[in-house]
């Protein structure tokens, strides 16, 4: 098995796998070593189940990670932790923590997919990256970059590069100037030379943005 293609079957919660990826990615780009030696390795603060993550991820869609934090504390407070749960919660109620009616849709939808086992805990684990998506994106409000989140934040994979979150495009452009004018094609293109550790790259880079860590 080349070094290449190793480290996408490894969890970044293995111990040593984070100072693996930051060994195998020192000396590709001047930028990155800079912001690699400056940030920590993540907490990966526990989000607690598949759904929980997932539901937190349909949360912080389209909004401030501090919009998202704030709005995900009042989902909190309501207790309800199991898809069962939310299931049962009036749509009223849900707008009342602030999320708009597509939002709504969108967690009934996800509580609908655990509550009846078309999408479990169990077979996320041990699918691909490729299946996991298929499974996921079957669920309405979990898109791409959803299913990306849940991926790096809850799975831990460590060879996922979410192009289309505007955050991760921003940093790339900031850091390092030959990618300030560059297409999402382009963007792609350059990443290939951090395969197996795009999500090890990403999470630097949006460090980088903002003095809050990011969590899903």
């Amino acid at each position: 098995m080349n070094s290449r293609t190793e480290g996408a079957l490894v969890s970044l919660d293995r111990e040593g796998a984070w100072e693996q990826a930051i060994q195998a990615l020192t000396g590709i780009d001047a930028a990155l070593d800079i912001l690699m030696a400056r940030y920590d390795r993540p907490t990966w603060t526990e989000s607690g189940s598949a759904f929980l993550t997932l539901a937190r991820a349909i949360t912080g869609q389209q909004i401030s990670v501090r919009a998202a934090d704030s709005l995900w504390k009042r989902f909190c407070a309501l207790g309800a932790f199991e898809p069962s749960a939310v299931w049962e919660l009036s749509p009223e109620r849900l707008r009342q923590c602030g999320y708009s009616s597509r939002k709504v849709d969108y967690l009934k939808d996800l509580a609908r997919h655990f509550s009846t086992g078309l999408v479990t805990e169990t077979e996320l684990r041990a699918s691909s990256d490729a299946r996991a998506h298929a499974l996921l994106t079957r669920v309405h409000g979990i898109g791409r970059w959803s299913a990306e989140m849940f991926l790096i934040f809850h799975l831990r994979r460590p060879d996922i590069f979410p192009v289309e979150d505007l955050g991760l495009q921003r940093a790339l452009r900031l850091h390092f100037p030959e990618l300030k004018e560059a297409s999402v094609p382009d963007l792609v293109s350059y990443a290939e030379r951090w395969r197996p550790w795009r999500s090890v790259v990403t999470w630097v880079l949006w460090r980088s943005l903002d003095p809050v860590e990011v969590i899903y």
